[in-house]
């Protein structure tokens, strides 16, 4: 296996996880019945942190998307190198310090994160067209 493919199943693992903290605190704050109900505007309002981590989950599953095709595009084109590589693994740390400093609610940080993964994702654009 690739670095690449090794950093793509590690970010889309993690990017599937990212759902667990906000169901436990909704089954928490609503009950088991609540916490597997269908959405209600009567619904009982779940912890601050967990609105944040539900969007930072949104936000990465968004972010996968373009992520996803770019790491299987420089494996089918066989173009990987020590910067595609590196690239994979910034985009890696830096998602999950976003869904951390999101979650935590530390605003600038979570800009900061969400660049540097958008950084990773278009270093290996620009290199699956040829420009570094």
């Amino acid at each position: 296996m690739t670095e690449e493919l090794y950093w793509l199943i590690l970010t889309a693992t993690m990017t599937a996880l990212f759902w667990l903290p906000y169901i436990l605190n909704r089954t928490l704050v609503r009950g088991i019945m609540g916490g597997m109900a269908n959405p209600s505007p009567d619904d009982i309002p779940q912890s601050d942190w967990a609105i944040r981590a539900q969007a930072a989950h949104i936000n990465a599953v968004e972010n996968l998307v373009v992520f996803a095709p770019l790491v299987i595009a420089v494996e089918i084109l066989s173009v990987g190198n020590s910067m595609t590589a590196n690239a994979c693994m910034v985009y890696f740390v830096a998602r999950l310090g976003h869904y951390a400093v999101y979650t935590a609610g530390i605003p600038v940080v979570r800009t900061l994160t969400f660049a540097v993964g958008f950084m990773a994702q278009m270093a290996l654009a620009l290199h699956l067209l040829g420009a570094i």
